[in-house]
């Protein structure tokens, strides 16, 4: 039988902590031994389309060269992009919306604000729930949280029988003033789930119990439509390390800094939207504090983009209003600004001569020309290559067939425009 858990609980005191990072192009592991203070790093690349793969070759890596027995590791600290990527990308569960009669199309009328006020072109991105599957329930709240209409039962069926029919992968509920009182919003949770048990169900009332629907509406569908992919991952990523004879218990890194189990977090993924970049701007501002430096200023670079973000007195600057992939995510989250520039940035000559760097990342797949998977087109990496600045004893046991021969021909190609 596995000893590995998600569920809440105190972590079984044990010697080491790992932490866990998965980027776009490598995947960090972090074994600490508490009681010796000693650090292990291993980095490996990032696998696709499965980032679990990663996560267990690095921990299989880091316990092997450590000699570290799974049993004395307490617990695992994970951040992922997991969330952030299942938005920007739109590869989620598909996700069906209940909302208060007369709001089916809120999130298409959003804050009536054009994405660029100038480009008459301009489109905004589909909506994570289309309006195929968005669907209404005869019901209203008062600002006061008093109910004006109460759903009939007729409501509440003809609601879920068309909610059921789309058939959706999750369900979000947004019902006006449902912060101030949730009953319609529970009653629809308890009949979608007896009717389809194991249906993952978002209710606004708990991702975002605050005022403005469309915030609110547009917060909970996201976290309906990231929620069915972070879990499944959480789960085979624990079972897995469950078979591996981990005792450990598996936190998951939060947009704030924080840390919750997988159940703690299954009505709330959202919050995970952007772990990533949480965990170095957590790990920059202890050791701001640490050494008194007050204010500064953290800038995490990895293979795909960079993070920066300003620290004042050892404290990060806050936000609880995001974009991702065009959608208002309304969570407590550290104020990070990401650019799309990382080791792994693609160098390009644009239609006028002119030398460009990125957005677009050659990732870990094939990753930069010079690490020898086939890459053809020059990145960052490789011009640290080609000038000597590039630390070559990095690759050694890394599974990289260094080949700077590569790397030198994509820039020669890369460049062979450029100027003109």
């Amino acid at each position: 039988m596995s000893h590995f858990s998600t569920e809440a609980g105190s972590p079984q005191l044990a010697p080491h902590r790992i932490g866990i990072d998965v980027g776009g192009t490598f995947t960090d592991l972090v074994l600490l031994n508490e009681e010796s203070g000693e650090v292990h790093h291993t980095k490996v690349l990032t696998t696709y389309p499965n980032p679990a793969e990663g996560v267990l070759r690095a921990l299989d890596r880091g316990l092997e060269e450590t000699g570290v027995a799974g049993e004395s590791v307490g617990i695992i600290l994970h951040g992922t992009t997991i969330a952030t990527n299942s938005l920007l990308q739109r590869r989620g569960a598909r996700t069906a919306l209940i909302t208060t009669e007369g709001f089916r199309d809120v999130l298409e009328i959003g804050r009536q604000i054009r994405p660029s006020l100038f480009d008459w072109r301009a489109e905004k991105p589909p909506c994570l729930a289309p309006r195929r599957r968005r669907f209404e329930l005869r019901e209203r709240v008062r600002a006061d949280g008093s109910v004006m209409v109460a759903p009939s039962e007729a409501d509440y069926e003809k609601a879920i029988e068309e909610t059921l029919a789309s058939g959706p992968e999750a369900v979000a509920v947004s019902l006006l003033f449902s912060f101030l009182n949730p009953e319609h919003e529970e009653r629809l949770l308890d009949e979608l789930q007896k009717r389809r048990p194991g249906l993952l169900v978002s209710l606004s009332s708990r991702v975002l119990p605050e005022y403005r629907e469309f915030d609110r509406t547009s917060t909970t569908v996201a976290n309906a439509f990231i929620t069915p992919v972070l879990t499944s991952y959480a789960e085979k990523l624990g079972e897995a390390l469950g078979e591996r004879g981990l005792a450990a218990r598996l936190r998951l890194l939060q947009s704030n800094g924080g840390v919750g189990t997988v159940d703690a977090l299954r009505d709330r993924c959202i919050a995970t939207a952007l772990s990533g970049p949480a965990g170095g701007v957590t790990a920059a501002a202890y050791l701001s504090d640490k050494h008194h430096l007050g204010d500064c200023i953290s800038f995490d670079m990895g293979g795909t983009s960079s993070d920066i973000c300003l620290i004042r007195g050892g404290k990060p600057e806050w936000t609880v209003d995001a974009m991702i992939g065009g959608f208002p995510v309304r969570i407590p989250m550290i104020d990070v600004h990401t650019v799309g520039a990382g080791g792994g940035s693609v160098i390009w000559v644009d239609s006028g001569g002119g030398l460009r760097v990125g957005p677009r990342s050659a990732g870990s797949n094939p990753g930069p020309a010079c690490y020898g998977f086939g890459g053809e087109e020059p990145t960052i990496t490789d011009a640290h290559m080609e000038a000597g600045s590039l630390r070559t004893e990095f690759f050694e046991g890394k599974d990289i067939p260094f080949r700077p021969g590569a790397g030198t021909e994509a820039l020669r190609r890369g460049g062979a425009g450029a100027g003109r």
